[in-house]
């Protein structure tokens, strides 16, 4: 156990943090199915319309440290491709 009164503090707001990042993670996954499924169901104005909203999403969790900013980046630009490609 942590001796300082600041580190158990900390110690108290870890599992809410995880928790919080684990939903945004999550709703990044589900989003990216999403769209790759309008993506095989050749949907290419469905696949814009969920790409800008996939796009917001990774752009705010990298602002928020929940996931690297290069991997943001590398996620948008793959699926932005696949979306190029199906128009």
């Amino acid at each position: 156990m942590p001796i300082k009164h600041s580190a158990l503090k900390e110690l108290r707001k870890d599992p809410g943090r995880r928790q919080r990042n684990q939903a945004v993670r999550s709703e990044l996954k589900t989003l990216t199915r999403q769209l790759l499924g309008a993506l095989e169901a050749k949907q290419p104005d469905q696949a814009r319309a969920l790409l800008q909203a996939v796009v917001r999403k990774y752009d705010r969790a990298a602002s928020k440290g929940i996931i690297h900013s290069n991997t943001a980046n590398r996620s948008k630009s793959r699926l932005a491709v696949r979306v190029n490609r199906l128009a």
